[in-house]
């Protein structure tokens, strides 16, 4: 018995192998051609951050951007401009235009339009 332990442990484990169908390249340039398909990045990117004020800080950051901007605290904000930014961000909706009607037009001076 404690031959087979010392005959397992000598035993490299045995690799499995795929089997050569094609290859597969994923290295930087696959990364180029469209986005990337990252859940978690290695490293940490320089980023400007902006906030609100228009301050500028430069930090590091998880993903790769270029600019973060702050959202504006809307609490802080006068109220005429408070109501201003809403009516832009939520417009109101669209009247129905009156149809056009061809009762008060002459067809009689569009008529050599019809003939060929």
């Amino acid at each position: 018995m404690a031959s087979s332990r010392a005959l397992s442990a000598l035993c490299l484990p045995s690799v499995s192998r795929l089997p050569l169908t094609g290859c597969v390249r994923r290295n930087s340039n696959r990364a180029s051609i469209c986005q990337l398909h990252r859940q978690l990045y290695g490293r940490r990117y320089p980023v400007l951050l902006v906030s609100a004020d228009g301050a500028t800080v430069r930090m590091r950051y998880s993903e790769p951007k270029r600019i973060l901007m702050l959202p504006l605290d809307s609490s802080t904000l006068p109220e005429a401009e408070r109501k201003a930014r809403l009516r832009r961000k939520f417009p109101s909706k669209p009247t129905a235009k009156e149809e056009e009607t061809f009762e008060g037009i002459d067809l009689d001076t569009y008529k050599k339009f019809w003939k060929k």
